[in-house]
């Protein structure tokens, strides 16, 4: 049998495309990043041609690397940034427009009526989402409101509409297809049906024809052409649930975090969708073919790595993403100074689109660190306040979190995310869970592995923070929080 399996990784700001072997080692990978496009404060857009070109580039470049061609390869996953929305048209295959970015707040109104018109009940309901700028549905609405050639194609069936996983597929296979975990970002699937719900896209006004059938994660979807023919698309998972399968999180309650442009804490619910009442989302956690979908409650943060960036680019006050560390600990904590970063207003447990960021308690004593810590710090807090909520909807203690992205490299940010969580911080020794564990996936469809039992045994810990501050001083630092986020509402 094959001994190799592939991954694409399709995220907020690059593309890559990794090889994995049957141990589940990485021996190639490719990355390339892409433009980010801001046409006006909360406008975020991506060039999808260019998110191709980047990704085959990577496949490409991943291939040789390694030596190795497409007919290597058990099979290809796809794992990508999940509610990012691209239209295209059937006949040329080209995008009618930008991306719209998961980020972007444009149809903050829009969502307020949808929410007004249909109920925020019915649609935690059908979907397991409330009205937020964050899902697909609304943006490709927005995008026919604004353009009337554009919507006279839609009605007339000439368009396509996907998340990212979408329209690599459809460059990859010719197939116009989804997985059940990008669906059920749209708000426009049901939750418990796993079809698009037609009462929804008639309300929101998404015309059914632009859909793509709605698959199984882990399955065969076809041969591929171009760049990787040779081989097959095997699976496709958004990236928070691939991480889920990355980082073995197979049985109930089982929880991770994904520290990346946002944060993204899953709790694995089994084979029953819970419904949240403490402003969490109910999603697909992922399904295999033949089996019933797993679910998972998940609280999305907006911001983490990318206020690092922020204080990178925007205020030049570190030349690269990890000085971050060695600026903030040369103070010993952060001098009482809070930093929410609402740029995109507050995702969950909040769901306040009208937060705006804000730097709380400063005095003459602040200096560039205290600020780089509280930047720091506030990816710590806002995991907290999802962690909580998780709490609060299972009902149960949590005993430890799992962790993986970019940011867990930061032990400054670990360990101070222990002491807040009250409770163990643990890193794998594989944290590329994302990209392997769309990989998994193709691998277990292409047989490489039996079973998730199997991918368990690769899972080995690699480090541990365990909490060490006093419960007094975290109540003075929740305190703190608490009252910076206060100040950050009601701005728009």
């Amino acid at each position: 049998m094959t001994a190799y399996v592939g991954a694409i990784d399709q995220g907020t700001t690059s593309s890559r495309f990794v090889i994995i072997d049957r141990t589940g080692l990485i021996v190639a990978k490719a990355q390339t990043e892409h433009q980010q496009i801001l046409p006006q404060p909360g406008w975020v857009e991506h060039d999808a041609s260019e998110i191709w070109r980047n990704t085959e580039w990577a496949i490409s470049t991943a291939l040789d690397e390694a030596g190795l061609t497409p007919v290597d390869l058990a099979g290809v996953g796809i794992t990508n940034q999940r509610e990012t929305s691209v239209v295209w048209n059937r006949g040329t295959g080209r995008p009618v427009a930008n991306a719209i970015v998961w980020q972007d707040t444009r149809t903050a109104d829009l969502c307020a009526e949808i929410g007004h018109q249909l109920g925020e009940g019915f649609l935690r309901r059908r979907t397991g989402l409330p009205a937020a700028t964050y899902f697909s549905g609304p943006k490709v609405r927005w995008l026919l409101d604004s353009d009337d050639e554009i919507r006279r194609e839609a009605q007339r069936g000439g368009l396509a509409f996907g998340t990212i996983d979408s329209w690599l597929a459809f460059n990859l296979t010719g197939r116009h297809v989804t997985d059940v975990t990008n669906a059920s970002r749209t708000m426009l699937m049901n939750l418990e049906t796993l079809d698009w719900d037609h009462e929804l896209c008639e309300a929101i006004g998404i015309p059914p024809s632009m859909l793509p059938d709605i698959e199984p994660s882990i399955t065969d979807y076809g041969s591929c052409s171009g760049v990787l023919e040779g081989t097959r698309l095997r699976t496709i998972l958004g990236d928070q649930h691939a991480a889920m399968i990355g980082q073995a999180a197979f049985s109930v309650g089982d929880t991770k975090c994904t520290y990346g442009t946002g944060a993204f804490l899953l709790a694995n619910t089994g084979v029953l969708p819970v419904a949240s009442t403490a402003g969490l989302l109910t999603t697909v956690a992922y399904q295999r073919v033949g089996q019933p979908a797993r679910y998972a409650l998940e609280g999305s943060v907006a911001v983490a790595g990318s206020s690092v960036q922020w204080l990178r680019d925007n205020l030049d006050l570190i030349e690269h993403s990890e000085d971050i560390e060695a600026l903030a600990s040369l103070v010993p904590d952060n001098g009482d100074v809070y930093f929410v970063p609402a740029f995109s207003g507050l995702f969950a447990p909040r769901w306040r689109p009208d937060a705006r960021g804000v730097i709380a308690g400063m005095t003459r004593f602040t200096n560039k660190s205290h600020l780089a810590r509280a930047v720091l710090e506030a990816t710590a807090f806002q995991v907290k306040d999802v962690l909580n909520a998780m709490r609060s909807d299972l009902g149960s203690e949590l005993t430890e979190l799992r962790v993986d992205g970019g940011m867990v490299a930061n032990t400054l940010l670990m360990q101070f995310q222990a002491d807040i969580l009250r409770m163990d911080v643990v890193i794998p020794r594989q944290i590329e869970t994302t990209v392997v564990g769309a990989a998994y996936g193709a691998g277990i469809d292409a047989g490489v592995w039996a079973d998730e039992d199997e991918l368990r045994s690769h899972w080995q810990e690699s480090h541990r923070y365990t909490p060490q501050l006093g419960d007094e001083r975290v109540a003075e630092l929740d305190a703190g929080w608490s009252k910076a986020i206060e100040r950050s509402l009601d701005w728009v």
